[in-house]
């Protein structure tokens, strides 16, 4: 369901109550780009030069796997060996971005669509990924459905080498930059999903996966 009009419809009602008209004027959207470029950072950890080695580091200290192919024509053999590894099974659903690649010749069964309760596996991109934190980044839209990452109990992420950026700030940027504003949904995973009780127990796959394993992509 598209919440975009009825976002905009509540912010218009808001900035009404504070005198101001429905849509922000290109002044007010130069201010607050210049407040956001003036603002000073905060302290944040040195990163290394080679972003894409640092990402997988966190990212398995976030209990994810990681495996690195050359080029995107490897990717789907790649999620295959994954899935024959773990035992499970080789059919998957993935977002409509994906379809391109050959699924079947490297003997997946991939449907390209939002998924349902019996779906095992969810295949999606990403719109950036984070090396400070080990994050991936995935933003919603028509063809990149946040319930792909999110209800099938394994993710298998495409995350090109050359979207790994330093860290959120970072992230949040390039969405300004290449979107302009925020979609529906913008979900930072770092691993798969976890709880702990009061006695610190930690359960993975309470509220999403049990598993996340990223596939990077050194060419793209």
């Amino acid at each position: 369901m598209d919440t975009s009009i009825a976002r905009r419809n509540i912010l218009a009602r808001i900035r009404a109550a504070q005198g101001r008209e429905p849509e922000p004027s290109a002044a007010e959207r130069e201010a607050a780009a210049d407040y956001l470029a003036r603002h000073p950072a905060g302290p944040r950890p040195d990163m290394p030069a080679d972003l894409r080695a640092r990402f997988i580091e966190e990212a398995q200290k976030m209990a994810s796997t990681v495996d690195t192919v050359q080029t995107l024509a490897e990717v789907p053999a790649a999620a295959h060996r994954y899935l024959t590894q773990q035992g499970l099974p080789l059919q998957a659903i993935a977002w409509q971005t994906l379809h391109e690649l050959p699924w079947a010749e490297a003997g997946l069964i991939v449907e390209f669509r939002k998924p349902q309760d019996q779906d095992a596996v969810g295949l999606t991109g990403c719109f950036c990924a984070t090396a400070e934190t080990g994050t991936l980044v995935l933003l919603s839209g028509p063809e990149t459905y946040a319930s792909a990452a999110l209800l099938p109990q394994t993710h298998i992420a495409i995350v090109p080498a050359s979207r790994i950026v330093a860290g959120h700030e970072e992230a949040f940027g390039l969405i300004r930059k290449e979107r302009g504003e925020l979609p529906r949904a913008v979900n930072f995973v770092s691993g798969p999903s976890r709880t702990g009780d009061i006695e610190q127990t930690i359960v993975l796959g309470a509220h999403g996966p049990y598993r996340v394993h990223a596939i990077v992509v050194q060419d793209a």
